[in-house]
């Protein structure tokens, strides 16, 4: 039990230690590209006493002082395959960041998009001894939730209080000082495969940084592209990335459920690879400078000069001169695009979102840039579609305002703004909820 606190005490140390250095790094590790920001605190950035349940807890203001993007390597599914591709564009980019910046930086807080996401819903209840809701009563009530066996292998990435209720009073988002006699809590715990969080950490450990937090990238795309009322009324962010897609719901401010569709952009390139016998190179030019996924009477007669428009001249000369026409590159793009959305749309049945309140759905991600994304989505998931941007923070620039970089951003207001997670509470020892989530512990306490 010793332990369970020690690894508490540990990952608010590191959080403590990365705030009063004035400077934390964001790293986004996709199966595409890997981006790294430079984040400057101008105030200490600690924890405070009084920080308790809410939206934000810890706020700090910030500014972006560095920051760069190269192309991924040895990352599959959003997880790592090759241990020392992934290391060297790893401290490529955090040393282009770092130049950029002007300082150096140990703390790292980064994004897991792959690693099969899974949600559960927990939920405990207590009886009120003082009559009304103190602190320690709701560190109570959350070591009360029963947590199921999440499965050989599984290791817990969130686990926040979504909702408390106090007698009949529900949808409380801070219940302390009310006055009552019971009070509940609906918690949401996103779990993930251990391994593939391992590799992350050992790989950022490899590069000679500290970790300083881990953070869902379909969360932190939520974060980032859903607008405020999306987030309090009800709306699903698809953040749409290299190779995975991750899908989020949000409720009252709370990621409510998460879970992600191991297919995204890249096959798309694949496909167009394959169908014209071009290069990746070339499929990846033509996908995002003439893909789209609506077909015109007009684009029958466009021609695209697959060779030499490109700058992929191979020395044949009719292979170099070959041309397409946009509504075949349409024709072999729309199928991978609705089968992903078919993917998507199975996530978002299963989750129960025809049910919620509001059914916004917001696309992000650098697949989601493709055109007529939009239109063909609004078809197959619902009619409450729009892309979405990240939004902006002082200091970012121009190029990394894209959707593309809405987990990046994302992760950037999760570090500034955190909000509450389970392992922020003074759990009582004599709370059998207690040992219940202590397996949740375990990632932390070996990997921090």
């Amino acid at each position: 039990m010793r332990d369970l606190y020690q690894a508490q005490r540990t990952m608010r140390q590191m959080r403590r230690q990365a705030m009063a250095r004035g400077v934390l790094a964001v790293l986004d590790v996709g199966t595409s590209k890997i981006t790294c920001i430079i984040l400057q605190f101008d105030g200490p950035g600690q924890f405070r006493d009084t920080d308790g349940v809410g939206p934000m807890a810890g706020q700090s203001s910030f500014r972006v002082i560095g920051q760069f993007t190269t192309q991924s390597r040895g990352v599959r599914y959003g997880e790592i395959d090759t241990m020392g591709e992934t290391e060297r564009a790893v401290r490529h980019v955090v040393q282009g960041a770092q130049k950029q910046a002007g300082v150096r930086v140990d703390h790292v807080i980064a994004t897991i998009a792959g690693a099969r996401p899974a949600s559960y819903g927990l939920a405990g209840e207590i009886t009120l001894t003082a009559g009304k809701v103190t602190e320690q009563d709701v560190a109570a009530v959350l070591a009360a939730c029963d947590a199921p066996d999440f499965g050989r292998g599984r290791e817990v990435l969130h686990a926040q209080p979504v909702n408390f209720a106090v007698d009949a009073r529900s949808g409380l988002s801070d219940p302390r000082d009310h006055v009552g006699n019971r009070l509940a809590v609906d918690m949401h715990v996103l779990t993930i495969d251990g391994t593939a969080a391992s590799n992350l950490v050992q790989c950022i450990r490899r590069c000679d940084l500290e970790l300083a937090g881990v953070g869902s990238a379909a969360y932190a795309a939520g974060r980032a592209a859903l607008v405020e009322d999306e987030q309090e009324l009800g709306a699903a962010c698809i953040d749409m990335g290299g190779g995975v897609t991750g899908v989020s719901i949000f409720l009252k401010k709370h990621m409510i459920f998460a879970d992600a569709v191991r297919m995204g952009g890249d096959l798309v390139t694949r496909d167009i690879s394959q169908g014209l016998r071009v290069p990746t190179q070339t499929a990846e030019w033509l996908k995002t400078r003439h893909g789209g996924l609506e077909a015109t009477g007009r684009d029958d007669v466009e021609m695209i000069a697959v060779g030499a428009a490109s700058g992929a001249e191979t020395g044949d000369w009719e292979t170099d001169r070959r041309s397409i026409s946009r509504a075949d590159l349409i024709g072999i793009m729309r199928p991978r695009v609705e089968e992903i959305l078919d993917g998507v749309r199975a996530v978002l049945d299963a989750a129960g979102f025809d049910h919620m309140p509001s059914r916004q759905i917001v696309l992000t991600g650098g697949a989601s840039q493709i055109p007529g994304l939009d239109v063909l989505a609004a078809r197959i998931l619902g009619q409450n579609v729009r892309i979405g941007r990240p939004l902006r923070i002082q200091g970012l620039a121009q190029q990394h305002t894209a959707p593309c970089h809405a987990a990046t951003v994302g992760l950037a207001l999760h570090a500034a703004n955190p909000q509450d997670e389970w392992w922020d509470f003074e759990m009582p020892v004599e709370r059998s909820g207690v040992i219940g989530l202590k397996r949740a512990y375990r990632w932390f306490r070996n990997n921090w």
